[in-house]
């Protein structure tokens, strides 16, 4: 079966818009007709080689559709069910997943190297980028890969879940563990970060600081929550010490992953304040500290994967909160767009502009 997808062919390449041939679903697999895919800064990173994978590939791990076919074995689901895709299962074995961190499951990412379909053009391998290539019309996965959809959310906005929702989310309450009354500084108001935003209103925290560079996103950043706004600078600590007392907020979640904005995630909190980094920066990104600052503060600086999310726990959870209009997931999306217009938000993305784009398919 052909299916048009969105493939990178190597490092540094431009995203082809091309036929797949698709196989059909094996031993515990099923197909997916994707009913929509939101664009992650993931998957620009897997573009650009910040993140690497086998190549060529089709990007996309970000996604939600109907299952239509299911491979020998598959019990769990059936044709006409809705799913949100998971681009980082858990093998349920390896020591992470044994501690019950199966965020940090070693063999999350091991199906990236398999084959995943065949360009129809000229019949070359391609790989499934981060496991789901959501990215593409329809999708062959392993049942381990998809999620029951919440009942009650749009197939098209619960495309969302699959990264920007469970991680934002999941870095304010499961990894910064943010409590009623702190004080919450987010840096970067893209999708995952505008998620942050409504994951701390849902918190209780008492001020939400909203840091980025451009001043035209400070409307997106209050509809999810934030209180206050500040444009990124120099300055960024010393402005977020004044809007709480001179103190610095309690807790800083920084979802960009670059060293400046790191180190003023972290200058930004009070002294015995939490830095959560969600953000994905490359190897060339350095931040430094020094052993006097690190005694004098005592602030804890922690990476956060995914989240620190586990899908099967987290998804029921949010899935209330949208359904009591607590989390409104219409609200990370500032662009809806047919999958040749990948190319275009990766260059949004590039240029700080908007929140999430969303292919439709």
């Amino acid at each position: 079966m052909v299916v048009r997808a969105a493939v990178v062919p190597a490092v540094g390449a431009p995203l082809e818009i091309t036929g797949i041939e698709l196989p059909d679903p094996g031993p515990g697999q099923l197909r997916v007709r994707l009913a929509a895919a939101g664009v992650c800064h993931s998957d620009l990173s897997l573009s650009n080689g910040t993140l690497s994978v086998p190549l060529p590939a089709v990007l996309g791990h970000e996604g939600a559709g109907t299952v239509t076919a299911v491979g020998e074995g598959v019990t769990e689901y059936a044709p006409g069910d809705t799913v949100v895709l998971n681009w980082a299962p858990s093998c349920g074995g390896c020591p992470a997943c044994a501690r019950g961190e199966v965020w940090l499951c070693a063999h999350a990412l091991s199906g990236a190297a398999n084959v995943h379909a065949r360009r129809a053009s000229d019949g070359a391998a391609l790989h499934p980028g981060l496991n789901v290539a959501a990215f593409a019309e329809e999708t062959v996965i392993p049942v381990s890969c998809v999620l029951p959809a919440p009942s009650g959310v749009p197939l098209t906005d619960a495309a969302l879940l699959g990264c920007a929702v469970l991680t934002g989310y999941g870095a304010v309450h499961n990894s910064a563990r943010v409590r009623p009354g702190e004080t919450v500084a987010v840096f970067g108001v893209g999708g995952v970060g505008l998620a942050a935003l409504q994951a701390a209103r849902i918190a209780g925290a008492s001020k939400i600081v909203a840091v980025d560079v451009s001043p035209e996103k400070e409307e997106l950043a209050r509809a999810a929550g934030a209180t206050d706004y500040v444009v990124a600078s120099d300055t960024t600590p010393r402005q977020i010490r004044a809007l709480t007392g001179k103190q610095g907020v309690d807790v800083a979640v920084e979802c960009v992953g670059r060293a400046v904005t790191i180190r003023a995630a972290w200058e930004s909190t009070r002294r015995g304040g939490r830095t959560t980094v969600v953000g994905i920066g490359g190897k060339d990104q350095q931040v430094t500290f020094n052993a006097l600052e690190i005694f004098h503060w005592g602030r804890t600086l922690t990476g956060c994967v995914y989240g620190d999310s586990d899908p099967a726990r987290d998804l029921p959870v949010i899935g209330e909160h949208i359904r009591g209009g607590r989390f409104e997931l219409s609200a990370l999306v500032t662009e809806r767009i047919a999958l040749d217009g990948i190319p275009a938000a990766f260059e949004n993305m590039v240029a700080g502009k908007g929140g999430r784009a969303l292919v439709l398919f």
